[in-house]
């Protein structure tokens, strides 16, 4: 059903192209991207109005994401929830709030709880885990790390109208206050009350915003 939804889209834009090819290539790709967030947005089990993704993304596991409204992303978009790897079961829950604005190469993985609030946004090269591949001690020294039971600490909690910058990755059991600021190539591996402003590998506080 997925595959002739995709050819039934890919056959209207080649027809829409070919009667209005007058419009400029970034016309052209706006309604590709509007035809393609129509496709994609049925994979979830909710999403709100107002969606743009980007073409292409990676959806995994979307009976297990709901989205909110004006939830735009650019391309590379990478959101998977794992419900079963290496014969042990999850029941992962990503949530997404409303307004929300990811730019490109956002990768997020759940197999517990990741929860993003309202109007958060999203610099490029991002990676947010609720989970880890393996224990972090010699009980899996000799297993190859792709075939480590994945293994989760706590949910991640990303509060209302937060900033996330370039090439952050924010690790599992974190919550990150309303209103924080996370600098560019951090990587977050505690939590962080509202209104604060964090940077460093591993992040920590530069300084309250109140």
């Amino acid at each position: 059903m997925k595959n002739k939804i995709k050819t039934l889209l890919k056959i209207l834009i080649s027809i829409v192209y070919k009667f209005y090819s007058y419009n400029s290539k970034k016309q052209f790709q706006n309604l590709q991207n509007i035809l393609y967030s129509i496709w994609i947005s049925n994979l979830f089990l909710e999403c709100g109005k107002d969606i743009l993704i980007h073409s292409p993304a990676i959806i995994k596991g979307g009976r297990f994401i709901t989205i909110g409204n004006n939830f735009s992303s650019l391309d590379s978009l990478r959101l998977e929830c794992w419900d079963k790897f290496e014969n042990k079961t999850f029941i992962p829950n990503l949530i997404i709030g409303n307004n929300v604005i990811m730019n490109r190469n956002v990768h997020i993985g759940c197999i517990n709880k990741v929860i993003i609030g309202n109007n958060v946004l999203f610099a490029s090269n991002i990676f947010i885990s609720d989970h880890q591949h393996g224990y972090i001690d010699k009980r899996d020294l000799y297993i190859p790390p792709a075939k480590r039971v994945l293994i989760s600490n706590g949910p991640v909690v990303i509060e209302d109208n937060v900033w996330i910058g370039e090439n952050v990755a924010i690790m599992p059991n974190i919550t990150i206050g309303a209103g924080c600021i996370i600098g560019a190539n951090s990587v977050v591996t505690k939590s962080f009350p509202e209104n604060s402003v964090l940077a460093g590998v591993p992040a920590k506080l530069i300084k309250s915003l109140v």
